[in-house]
């Protein structure tokens, strides 16, 4: 039996870590600047509330990571996108990272293997079987 694996090359995956009831807002900046979609889940954040605590400033325990896996052509308008609209520049608000994938893999269509390969882009997938 033989599979096919498409492999991604020229993808990045971006990490953003807000407070709980603000990864909404991460996903709809995100998919407004052509993210396709996102994973969700909450986390416990430790150490930095004491710092904060000095400026008077209240940091919740209670934290929502958003990853998100983007193409390459895209990565540095999402993430901009994402640091303005979740208000990231403000000290407690969170924090966000971006990170380059050596590879993805996942199921994608044979037409749209065709339509990237045809089209000559950076992105092409690279096809190996498994036998």
């Amino acid at each position: 039996m033989s599979r096919e694996v498409v492999v991604l090359t020229d993808v990045k995956l971006i990490t953003c870590i807000v407070q709980r009831g603000e990864a909404d807002k991460v996903v709809k900046a995100a998919q407004a600047a052509g993210a396709q979609g996102a994973t969700i889940y909450f986390a416990r954040g430790i150490g930095i509330q004491d710092r904060l605590g000095v400026l008077g400033i209240t940091i919740n325990a209670e934290k929502e990571v958003v990853k998100m896996v983007v193409s390459g052509d895209q990565a540095d308008r999402i993430f901009e996108r994402i640091y303005l609209e979740a208000g990231l520049n403000i000290p407690g608000r969170g924090f966000m990272h971006m990170t380059t994938l050596e590879k993805a893999a996942t199921y994608v269509p044979h037409e749209i293997v065709k339509k990237l390969c045809s089209h000559g882009q950076e992105e092409q997938p690279e096809e190996t079987t498994d036998g």
